[in-house]
């Protein structure tokens, strides 16, 4: 059953034609799955980078006492570990996922802008460079935090300048990945398709780049403004001129906390093609998922200053957010619910794609639950900056978009690299990163509950064990991403592994599996014809 339907009397076209070589295919690339795969390469290196600067933290805290790093490197580290994960490792990986499975889910022949879509991502190289460089500048790296709070950020010296204009072109990127995902997907779904018959990761990166469309432009003006005071004469943040701190924080936290769902809804997705895949059933309330991930959407632009409990908000205002980031728990207990309804009374085999998918579910939803009491202001103003909150957005962020992009690489791979990974290797990598995870982030609950301030380099003896605990669970956790590259990726990059069934997983529905293995350089050169389900190419 051929993926590419010819017009009666035409030849198939030869899917190799055209494909470039040597470097010129890489540095001038059009091809979505290019694209995809340049943006991946550079997310897992980001990766890379950002958790030696976590096993660097973690080390320092290893033992009570200053052993390593000064605390103003330690707040380099931590500031530089938070701006790379979120803005170096996890948006890019989501993009390239976009970037190599929206046209073959849509039954498209590209996206949309193919010379935007490189420019997007060569982007992110002078951005990323200029971001790890700032550690050798005067002064070193920013340490303000990811969330560059004022006035600390008025008060860096030039790195701070490096990392906003670093910022701004990351912004960049992002919106102009995003005009070309929304483009895509509006105008160059394969007929029949109708947005309701669509693969659920289509809806939640069409939900996500509405959403950075939105905000990033808001994190440009604080940085921008920020920029304005430290060198323009301008007070905007600095209290000196009359300027407020605080306002920041609310311009910023309008920005991040739609940017944290930004991390999370292609995760959605993701979760939600595999699962039904591994269940053997349909997934149980595809248009309650749609409208939870559009609530979703919505709801996080009114919850941003449940951040901000300990500012001296008024009472009203603490309720207001506090009932609002509670609300934004239903649609995703919705999600949940769907989730584990697909897999219920399912014929179920736990290959590896599934076993993060069900690690996903499990941890994501106890992140969930530390974010609900969170949500509680009085609860909340005890808790801010300590270790509870580390311990929180860590299960969100890692045990949620992480292993969901895990278990995307897993599941897509034979799709891309035409050959199937070593399945008990990846076996491996799961339950390590599962239990070493817990490790790491597990014992910081009770080091916030006992009052630990996050971003401290040195703490009381009585913190000590577990924090000892974390080190050696976050040395575990490094040790298996390095496994997972050294064992898993470059294996499957070189072509070692059996060769891949054009459909390898025998629950699996979607336009991507009417392809060969590996996904030819051109597919769907003629609008693939649709049957009823929108699944499934006619020939």
């Amino acid at each position: 059953m051929s993926a590419v339907i010819a017009h009666p009397g035409e030849p198939l076209h030869d899917h190799a034609h055209g494909a470039p070589h040597g470097w010129r295919r890489w540095v001038y690339a059009t091809n979505h799955k290019d694209i995809g795969t340049l943006y991946l390469l550079f997310s897992l290196t980001m990766l890379m980078i950002g958790g030696v600067l976590a096993l660097l933290i973690r080390l320092e805290l290893f033992q009570p006492g200053l052993q390593f790093v000064n605390p103003e490197l330690f707040n380099q580290l931590t500031t530089m570990h938070g701006l790379i994960m979120v803005f170096g490792a996890i948006m890019p990986a989501f993009v390239g996922f976009a970037n190599w499975m929206i046209p073959l889910q849509i039954g498209a022949p590209d996206m949309a802008f193919a010379r935007m879509n490189n420019l997007s991502f060569w982007l992110l190289i002078p951005a990323a460079l200029m971001l790890v460089s700032s550690f050798f500048m005067p002064g070193g790296a920013p340490a303000a935090g990811w969330t560059l709070y004022a006035p600390l950020t008025l008060q860096m010296g030039p790195s701070m300048d490096a990392g906003i204009f670093a910022m701004h072109i990351m912004g960049a990127s992002s919106i102009m990945g995003s005009i070309n995902i929304i483009v895509t997907i509006l105008n160059m779904r394969a007929p029949g398709m109708t947005l309701m018959k669509m693969p659920l990761f289509c809806w939640t990166w069409l939900i996500t780049a509405y959403l950075l469309i939105a905000v990033m432009p808001v994190l440009a003006g604080a940085i921008t403004m920020t920029l304005t005071d430290r060198h323009f004469g301008t007070s905007f943040f600095n209290p000196g001129g009359g300027g407020d701190p605080v306002m920041y924080q609310h311009i910023f936290w309008f920005f991040g906390h739609p940017e944290v769902y930004i991390m999370i809804l292609p995760a959605f997705g993701i979760v939600s093609a595999i699962i039904p895949a591994f269940a053997r059933k349909r997934l149980f309330g595809y248009t309650s998922m749609v409208y939870a991930t559009a609530s979703i959407a919505i709801l996080s632009f009114i919850v941003w200053a449940h951040h901000m409990f300990t500012t001296g908000m008024p009472v009203t205002g603490q309720l207001f957010f506090m009932y609002a980031t509670m609300l934004i728990a239903v649609p995703t207990g919705v999600k949940i619910f769907n989730w584990v309804a697909t897999m219920w009374r399912g014929s179920m085999t736990f290959e590896t794609p599934m076993l993060f998918s069900v690690g996903f579910l499990f941890v994501f939803t106890m992140g969930g639950f530390t974010g609900l009491i969170l949500a509680m202001a009085p609860i909340d103003i005890q808790l801010q900056d300590t270790y509870y909150v580390v311990a929180h957005f860590h299960y969100v962020l890692v045990a949620g978009s992480l292993f969901a992009m895990f278990a995307g690489f897993y599941y897509w791979s034979p799709k891309w690299t035409g050959v199937m990974y070593n399945e008990t290797r990846g076996k491996i990598h799961f339950w390590g990163s599962l239990v070493f995870f817990n490790i790491t982030f597990f014992p910081m609950h009770f080091l916030g509950l006992a009052g630990m301030p996050r971003r401290y380099a040195d703490y009381p003896m009585q913190f000590a064990d577990f924090n000892m605990l974390a080190s050696i669970g976050a040395l575990g956790f490094g040790l298996m991403q390095v496994y997972f590259l050294a064992f898993v990726v470059l294996p499957c990059m070189r072509g070692k592994g059996a060769p891949a069934a054009q459909q390898p997983w025998d629950g699996a529905e979607g336009l991507e599996w009417e392809v060969p293995s590996p996904a030819p350089f051109h597919t769907f050169e003629h609008p693939p014809k649709l049957n009823a389900s929108a699944t499934k190419v006619i020939g």
